[in-house]
């Protein structure tokens, strides 16, 4: 039978099918290393080319190295693992007392007395230092930066470069009048980095999955994952499709047939030795504050007059910072934003057109919010489970049908029935797409255990679909929400870390610009703003993402 076939051959399905989603794409700007959109980028790199991408050796990692990749999809992948390769310490085990210690460290201001004005440069050094007090001599660390302004809610992300000897530039672009503070956090040593990467590589298996199969009364549930080690019999549940690999151990007396739900698992203890450990803790080295050595602030002057006040409005992933906060509304550098405070002026945008949000949870965020929001956009129960879906709104008198449904596997819901458990890629195939179709994607947080080449390989397959949608139907919107910051304790960071998160973003950014996609910059507008941070942004948050989100479906007429 299938089944048996399956379970003796488990990699038969993958391997031929792989073959399938070889095409070639349109080339991506791989040629520029600064690292897209994501404010980080190493001076000794700044040169980098594509021609002179040195190949990364790495242990395989089951099947996802034996990857029927064509030419250009080799040379793209390397390219993308070479931009985002962190800088290394030295060898040999590095004593706890010897890592960053952000309470020693500090940050000056260069010329904090000097003549700033609105579109100036603000640059600032950090010197890191020890638990002992002495300067670090090696890069690595994981830093984030902001300037703000709190009594005008205004904020921006700075630029931050290593210049691997223990000090790093930060660089500000002054965006409004008045007193601006600088602030900087450490959010992991470098000696932390290392561990994260170890566990990347080497553990992928710390978050694990399961499915339940049933047949009558009679249930069993097993493991699942991207790969299973051990001999034991699995069901190869590959996307025909995609070739996305997925396997579950097979159920004793069950067929691989009678899957009836995916499911987290959980996460997996004992990652760490004693001295790693200590790399990992909440008040001493994890998001910790940087104080300043001398002045925090600056004075930011108005433009005169007879400045130019134009900005680059080009819709580039990799402007930085990409906007900003003035009174708690953001203020995009990449394309007007209209603030849509009315329900009226979301339900005028939106009527007669269909809307698809596929992603994790902070994409359902705004399903949630414009469902609470919109009075006439109510939402449909189709007997979901919480929190997972397929969830979708209606409003019949203005023509408007909102939907959001999760993303393939990896996933870390709690039941997401067989028959829901669909790839982006492929739920774009059916799409025909058109004028009065919008579709928002997000997926990033589910793959962050997970060696980078699964991300690629899930963003290739998801890329390649979009540029078939747009080939049949160039008037479809597409946008892309792109990652964001989170509030980090020592277990989050060795699943969720925003080093994770930062890491797979700014693949995503490469792989995704060069096409006719839209991009709100939720990673900026979680870091540039005064609350703490959040898996799941505060409303304010949301709402000025669905402010961006909107404005590229009903752009200003400027």
């Amino acid at each position: 039978s299938w089944d048996h076939f399956l379970t003796e051959h488990p990699l038969f399905i993958m391997f031929n099918l792989i073959a399938v989603s070889g095409n070639l794409f349109p080339s991506q700007h791989l040629d520029d290393d600064t690292v897209s959109g994501s404010n980080w980028i190493t001076e000794n790199n700044l040169q980098h080319s594509l021609s002179q991408t040195t190949k990364i050796t790495r242990k395989p990692y089951c099947g996802y190295k034996q990857q029927n990749l064509s030419k250009r999809e080799q040379v793209e992948q390397e390219s993308l693992l070479a931009a985002i390769q962190w800088p290394k310490p030295p060898d040999g085990r590095i004593a706890f007392v010897e890592s960053t210690d952000p309470a020693h460290s500090d940050f000056v201001i260069v010329k904090p007395s000097g003549f700033f004005k609105v579109g100036d440069q603000l640059e600032v050094l950090v010197h890191m230092k020890d638990f002992q007090g002495k300067p670090k001599q090696h890069g690595g660390d994981y830093l984030q930066a902001r300037i703000h302004s709190p009594l005008l809610k205004a904020g921006a992300t700075g630029r931050i470069v290593d210049c691997h000897n223990g000090l790093y530039k930060v660089f500000f672009t002054l965006l409004w009048p008045g007193e601006v503070k600088v602030s900087v956090s450490l959010v992991h040593p470098s000696e932390a980095v290392q561990v994260l990467l170890r566990l990347r590589e080497e553990r992928p298996d710390r978050v694990y999955f399961k499915s339940s199969f049933k047949s009558g009364r009679y249930s069993e549930t097993t493991e699942c994952n991207i790969c299973l080690s051990g001999d034991l019999p699995v069901c190869n549940f590959t996307d025909l499709y995609t070739g996305e690999p997925w396997f579950c151990y097979k159920p004793r007396k069950l067929s691989c047939a009678s899957r009836i739900s995916h499911a987290k698992g959980g996460y997996q203890k004992g990652l760490l030795t004693q001295e790693e450990s200590l790399f990992f803790q909440s008040d001493v080295n994890i998001k910790r504050p940087i104080l300043s050595s001398g002045p925090d602030s600056v004075i930011v002057k108005p433009k005169t007059f007879t400045d130019s006040g134009s900005m680059d409005r080009a819709d580039d992933p990799t402007v930085s910072p990409s906007g900003y906060y003035y009174e708690d509304q953001w203020r995009s550098r990449t394309h007007w934003i209209h603030h849509f405070n009315k329900s009226d002026d979301i339900t005028k945008c939106l009527q007669g057109k269909v809307i698809h949000l596929f992603g994790d949870s902070t994409i359902r965020q705004w399903f949630e919010y414009l469902t609470a929001f919109v009075p006439d956009l109510v939402e449909f129960n189709l007997g979901s489970p919480k929190n997972v879906g397929p969830f979708m709104s209606v409003d019949l008198k203005h023509n408007i049908l909102l939907k959001f449904r999760c993303h393939g596997p990896p996933i870390r819901f709690s039941t997401v029935f067989s028959s829901e458990l669909r790839y982006i890629a492929n739920e774009l195939n059916g799409i025909v797409g058109g004028r009065n179709t919008v579709i928002a994607i997000t997926i990033w947080s589910h793959f962050s255990t997970f060696p980078v080449e699964v991300y690629i390989r899930r963003l290739r397959n998801i890329r390649r679909s979009i540029i078939q949608l747009l080939d049949r139907s160039p008037k479809t919107l597409i946008i892309i929400r792109t990652a964001n910051v989170q509030e980090l304790g020592p277990e989050v960071s060795l699943f969720n870390s925003d080093w994770y998160s930062f890491q797979l973003d700014s693949v995503m950014r490469k792989m995704f610009s060069g096409i006719a996609v839209h991009f709100v910059d939720a990673w900026e507008m979680s870091l540039a703003h005064y609350l703490p941070h959040n898996l799941h942004p505060k409303e304010v948050i949301v709402k000025n993402q669905i402010d961006a989100f909107l404005s590229y479906v009903c752009p200003l007429q400027t």
